[in-house]
């Protein structure tokens, strides 16, 4: 992050005011959820070279074939889990970080794990130059989860897997709550999964999403070097 960066954030006031309207008038009203895409620079936690694409309700590329979430999906994440101030939270796909720093906001701590180093690297330079310290980032396999500090009563994954995963359900706290895109490498259906008094129910809230695949383990493991299937 260069020094300078932070002084760009009132240069872009303009357009994240644009984008919060368009995420609001995609059904998103939660008025603390608006304030904090108008409180967290999203242009930071992406490569300078698509800053012009920043504040677009769209997909933004950030390198090794991966991409920032369209800002009216994150904030449906955001809606639908409402992580509160006593939470912890489990991230699985860190990404650029700015839905990681979303939940930071919301959340008592977030951890989150992200396959790709210098993704990693990239989204904690971010944090830490907004002074956003209630963040743990681990570079790991994302479907085995972060057992260390289980159970997480939130647990949000930003890439589609074939099935839900049994080590992040194993890990989701009782009561708690995981938002996760299951389905085809091509197309997957957002699917809400709760745990209450022991039991679970998953309950779809999306059809027609595409998220880059989630590798690992308990997931795609043919795009891994040396994976298999």
């Amino acid at each position: 992050m260069e020094p300078g960066s932070l002084n760009d954030h009132h240069r872009f006031t303009g357009y994240r005011r644009r984008l919060i309207e368009e995420i609001r008038a995609r059904g998103i009203r939660d008025l603390e959820i608006l304030q904090l895409f108008d409180d967290v620079p999203r242009h930071l936690f992406l490569p300078e070279g698509v800053w012009n694409r920043a504040y677009q309700d769209a997909p933004v590329p950030i390198g090794y074939q991966q991409t920032a979430s369209q800002p009216s999906l994150q904030a449906l994440y955001l809606t639908i889990l409402h992580p509160r101030a006593h939470e912890r939270v489990l991230e699985i796909g860190t990404g650029s970080g700015f839905l990681t720093a979303l939940l930071a906001k919301m959340a008592e701590r977030v951890y989150s794990v992200e396959r790709i180093r210098e993704l990693s690297a990239r989204a904690r330079k971010a944090l830490d130059a907004l002074g956003i310290m209630n963040v743990a980032l681990l570079v790991g396999d994302g479907t085995i989860g972060w057992r260390k500090y289980a159970p997480f009563q939130v647990v949000v994954v930003s890439a589609a897997s074939p099935a839900i995963p049994g080590a992040l359900l194993d890990q989701l706290g009782d009561p708690g709550r995981m938002l996760i895109p299951v389905g085809s490498k091509d197309a997957q259906e957002l699917v809400l999964v709760r745990k209450e008094e022991g039991s679970v129910v998953v309950e779809p809230v999306r059809a027609g999403c595409t998220f880059v695949p989630l590798l690992g383990r308990f997931a795609w493991r043919d795009e891994i070097p040396g994976g298999g299937q």
